[in-house]
Formats: C-alpha cells, structure tokens, sequence
C-alpha cells in the first residue's frame, strides 16, 4: 500500500462539536469521549473489531437527549471514513459478518459503492441499557452509511439483549467494513465497471 488511509474532521452546530480522527489501516488503536458511556463502548468496540484507529472526541446537548450528538457522531465517523478512502482504488469493496453475542445473533453486509442504502431490521421488545434507548443506535447507522457512501444491511436474528444485540451490530458492522476496504492485491484499479465509485 503506497500511503496509510487517514483522514481527520471536525464538526460543530448549535447542538454538538465533534471532531474524529481515524485511519483504516490501524491497530484498533481507540481513544473516545462522547459523554455517553454505552456509546462510547460501542465505539470503542467499532475501532477494536474494525482494526481502526479512532480518536474521537464530542460535546453535545446530552442534557437535553442523546439523539443529537449520537446522530453527529454517525454523521463525522462516516464523512472521516470516505475522506480516508479516497477514491477507493484496490479495495475488496463487499464484507459481510455473521456476529453471535451470547443469546444474540446479528447479520451485517456491506457494499462500499458511494450510493448510500440502508436496510436495518432490528426490533427489539426492551430497548434501554441504563438511560441508553438502542432504537439510537439505527439513527448512528443511518447518518453513518449516508455519510460514508455505505449500502449497509443489518438484520437481528435473534436476541433479546439490547445490550448484546447493539454490540453484536457495531462488532459486526466492523467486521465488514474491515473486509469491504481491506486492498485486495489482486485489484489494481476500481472494484466497478462504472469507472468510479
């Protein structure tokens, strides 16, 4: 690989300030502060499975809910994530990992094809871990494959654990997006026919 994949941004509304820097080709190297602690530990978990190094730092009007800076922090993670890409050139561009955590199982597939598309089946009966409402956690995907130019399929089958199912979704997202970008030394250009991504 001739250069490291990172990319560094901030962002800041009325609402939050977030600021991320990440790198791709990383060790799962993680340092995270949102103000959210479950969240953060999912995040930390995205950076470990992914092998991405992450520093990430946000403020936000968490007094008030968590949707904005959960939301934000979706939005900064994916926009880092195609800026580190660049044009894309070498990468496998498909993943998909089967995630089992305890009693729970997650299905994720991912496309890394600049045309955003979001599938994500995840009902669940008890939503809260501590004041954590997981139904934010399809918010942070949404916002994060618009962002990154993901078409990103999640699917719960089975588990009753908001806590192992939200885990097994950000582990199992890291999982196929480490393989979907992983370079493939067989792919000298761009993973289409289309002649970009």
């Amino acid at each position: 690989m001739s250069r490291e994949r990172r990319a560094a941004i901030t962002r800041k509304t009325r609402e939050t300030d977030v600021a991320v820097e990440f790198c791709l080709d990383g060790a799962g190297v993680y340092e995270v502060a949102t103000g959210i602690p479950f969240f953060d530990h999912m995040l930390e978990s995205f950076a470990k499975h992914g092998l991405f190094d992450l520093t990430l730092r946000a403020t936000g009007d968490i007094d008030v809910d968590f949707h904005h800076t959960v939301e934000d922090v979706g939005i900064t993670l994916g926009q880092v994530l195609r800026e580190a890409l660049g044009n894309a050139a070498g990468i496998r561009r498909y993943g998909s990992f089967v995630l089992p955590m305890a009693e729970a199982k997650v299905e994720v597939a991912v496309d890394v094809s600049n045309r955003p598309f979001v599938v994500y089946n995840v009902e669940l009966e008890n939503r809260m871990v501590r004041d954590f409402d997981v139904s934010l956690v399809e918010d942070f995907v949404l916002a994060f494959a618009q962002h990154a130019g993901l078409d990103l399929h999640i699917n719960r089958s089975y588990g009753e654990s908001p806590h192992h199912v939200a885990e097994a979704v950000f582990k199992g997202t890291a999982r196929a997006l480490r393989a979907a970008v992983e370079i493939d030394p067989r792919e000298s250009g761009l993973p289409t026919v289309k002649g970009s991504l």
